[in-house]
């Protein structure tokens, strides 16, 4: 990692937001919170976000980490990779399904996945690499997902996109397992 990571005694943070951060994560910070301690309003509004995105849409999970999962490859964040990979599976992802990821183009046009999950692949791509969207990639979506679902998707997509640079940028590597 560039930047040492976050510790108590290196620089003092409000208590609640830690535990907040803990909680979220299932008890144990993880190096991006680490990086992101570093800065405390920076941490909270992330935390709110990130938790917003991730606890409270409406978006069916398969749908927001498949988006999640096109953007870590196709911006090589093997980090990100390896925090949602696992929840792709949980979602319902096979095998051959994660596997087929590691060419998210290939996989937009991959008998792996169904009609709407070509049009997200398609779409995490057109987000991730040109930024403008063509009226077809969109349409795609909007034939099959509510608006509400298809903001949402949107807002993922670009999330993960900021957080894939933030981790790259800082070269945050994933934690190690016991």
């Amino acid at each position: 990692m560039r930047i040492e990571p976050w510790m108590p005694a290196l620089a003092p943070r409000d208590a609640e937001l830690v535990a907040e951060i803990e909680a979220r994560r299932g008890g144990a910070l993880f190096n991006l919170d680490r990086m992101l301690l570093w800065s405390e309003p920076l941490a909270r509004g992330w935390n709110a976000y990130l938790r917003a995105l991730r606890q409270e849409i409406s978006l069916p999970p398969f749908l927001r980490e498949l988006a999640i999962c096109v953007v870590a490859r196709l911006t090589g964040a093997d980090y990100e990779f390896h925090h949602h990979a696992p929840e792709l599976r949980k979602a319902g992802a096979s095998d051959a399904q994660l596997e087929a990821l590691n060419d998210p183009d290939a996989a937009a046009t991959s008998s792996q996945f169904d009609e709407l999950q070509r049009a997200v692949i398609a779409f995490a791509i057109a987000s991730t690499r040109d930024v403008k969207i063509a009226d077809s990639t969109f349409d795609a979506l909007k034939q099959r997902l509510s608006p509400a679902a298809v903001v949402e998707l949107v807002a993922v997509t670009a999330a993960y996109n900021m957080v894939a640079r933030f981790l790259i940028a800082l070269q945050v590597t994933p934690e190690t397992r016991p």
